[in-house]
């Protein structure tokens, strides 16, 4: 478990000998209370991102860029202490998950921002319009995460009275709890679901910051303290949530004083920060990874594991992670983060061995090579803060084996788009956990979501009830029979046993090429108090202070 004590500046954390690992140890007791510091500093928080939310319905998203500003301003009924991942209290002040029922206590005397009453149809509400086609106001652009959140697990949501829940879940399924604190389930106003509110567009949650005004044309969002709100409140007056695409336009903002966070950092720009007098770079252990993804669905070569090893072997993810991101990560090898209880400590990445990937190229019958696409984002993102950079390295390595790489480089939002489409070939891809579980990595982004076809080991894009998170159609039955094992298991050494033999298999069938787990890292201003770097949750940015 991390601490506020795991938040340091970059000057400590490169003096440490290492960083510590995140315990992920799920509870259902209430570990404490989620609110504002109450100080009464006022004034503006400004902080600096390099893409723009393209929604503001977390219906209808994967993207971190939009839960960044959707969590200041909805909560779910359970939420994330501050720098950890252990649970606490929110619109629930109680909760006992038993088999396959889980009974909620609900928090009374809480207001939306347009002013009605929260209680537990509030959630019914939302839980249908994220997963019942049959409901009227059934969100029809929903996001996958309404499978994997809620679809997928719960059968049936009902209350005694306005603030008893009752949830009846499909099958035992031990991430439960965990996922009630993730960003896609954040409780949203029955009465703005049922009426003409543009979801998309405002914002009617119960959190500490309410909408002011959402200007797309400037990639502006304003926000501002929500004045009855339930808890202690936020610290500042304003939030404002502002994009500066270049990494190096970013850091000079901050460390002119016209931002007081800003996040997707690279190497220049942390020494631009750490090297000013006005702000530092703060890190904490990252629970993320990095990945280049095989859409086997498209492109046959892929469908072969030793094509799909050959390029691992090919690509040099140790200079990669060495040189292109001078150390702010470390190597991948599977898909469970070292931070997490399933990761399996025992393996180890693919070794850089162009000799040993023209072997198996030439095994696989494509020893004169073959061309494909990558598909990358432009956008600094923590898992990768160099896109082009690294695709560029990937082309060069893969240049050396006969294979011919052409890069697409898209706005993030375009590449959100076209990657869930499957349109890629391949793509540079990465992933925050939502939950704090391997089931957040293991299922979400390596289990179809549908049976195996019989004889092959991925699924055509088109499949109904295709989990497009799983973006390179992967469909393993070994793979896919211990994570759902896993699923329903409480004990927790035991789900450790089974993600592990998962992990092997991922690794030697390599569906991604693992490139790196990244620190969490931010810049932050001198005049910025109590922030806490999160891996998962938040930014809790109701609680920062700012002189």
């Amino acid at each position: 478990m991390a601490g506020n004590d795991s938040q340091v500046s970059r000057r400590s954390f490169l003096k440490a000998a290492g960083s510590a690992t995140v315990a992920a140890t799920a509870t259902s007791s209430v570990a404490g209370c989620l609110g504002g510091g109450g100080g009464d500093g006022g004034g503006t928080l400004r902080y600096g991102r390099s893409a723009h939310s393209d929604t503001l319905d977390p219906h209808n998203t994967t993207s971190g860029e939009v839960a960044k500003v959707t969590n200041q301003a909805y909560e779910g009924l359970i939420a994330f202490n501050p720098g950890e991942t252990t649970l606490t209290e929110s619109l629930a002040t109680d909760w006992d998950l038993d088999g396959t029922d889980v009974t909620l206590t609900l928090r009374e005397d809480v207001t939306f921002h347009d002013g009605s009453d929260f209680t537990a149809d509030d959630f019914i509400a939302t839980f249908r319009r994220f997963t019942d086609e049959d409901y009227e106001y059934y969100f029809e652009d929903a996001s996958v995460y309404g499978g994997v959140t809620f679809g997928n697990w719960i059968e049936e949501a009902s209350k005694d009275g306005d603030y008893t829940l009752n949830l009846t879940l499909t099958q035992p399924y031990a991430p439960m709890l965990r996922n009630l604190a993730m960003f896609a389930a954040v409780v949203i106003s029955q009465d703005a679901i049922e009426g003409d509110t543009d979801l998309g567009q405002e914002m009617v949650g119960t959190g500490p910051f309410q909408l002011e005004e959402l200007d797309n044309a400037n990639n502006r969002i304003q926000l501002t303290a929500y004045d009855d709100y339930w808890g202690e409140g936020a610290n500042v007056d304003e939030l404002l949530f502002l994009t500066r695409g270049q990494n190096s336009t970013r850091a000079q903002a901050l460390v002119e004083e016209e931002m007081e966070i800003i996040d997707g950092l690279d190497p220049d720009t942390i020494q631009t920060v750490d090297e000013s007098d006005t702000a530092e770079t703060r890190s904490a252990t990252g629970i993320n990874i990095g990945y280049m993804v095989f859409n086997q669905s498209r492109v046959e070569a892929f469908r072969d594991r030793r094509v799909r090893q050959a390029i691992s072997y090919a690509i040099d993810t140790e200079s990669i992670v060495e040189e292109i991101y001078s150390g702010m990560a470390s190597q991948a090898d599977q898909p469970c983060p070292p931070a997490l209880f399933g990761h399996d400590d025992d393996l180890s990445p693919y070794e850089h061995d162009p000799d040993e990937a023209e072997a198996l190229l030439e095994e696989a019958g494509y020893g004169d090579g073959f061309e494909f696409e990558l598909t990358t984002f432009q956008n600094a993102r923590g898992y990768n803060p160099a896109p082009l950079p690294t695709a560029e390295a990937i082309r060069t390595n893969l240049g050396d084996v006969g294979i011919d790489v052409t890069i697409d480089d898209r706005q993030f939002s375009d590449y959100l788009t076209y990657t869930a489409e499957g349109r890629h070939d391949a793509s540079l891809s990465g992933w925050y956990t939502d939950n704090a579980d391997p089931d957040n990595f293991m299922y979400v982004l390596l289990h179809p979501g549908v049976e195996s076809p019989e004889g092959q080991d991925y699924v055509d894009w088109g499949t109904e009830g295709f989990n497009t998170s799983n973006r390179g159609a992967w469909a393993n039955q070994d793979y896919m029979d211990l994570v759902e094992e896993a699923q329903q298991v409480y004990d927790e050494d035991e789900r450790q046993d089974l993600y592990q033999e998962a992990s092997q298999i991922a690794h030697d069938e390599a569906p991604w090429v693992y490139i790196d787990y990244a620190d969490e890292l931010r810049g932050v201003s001198n005049r910025v108090s109590n922030y806490t770097v999160s891996a998962i949750g938040g930014p809790h940015l109701d609680l920062v202070e700012v002189e």
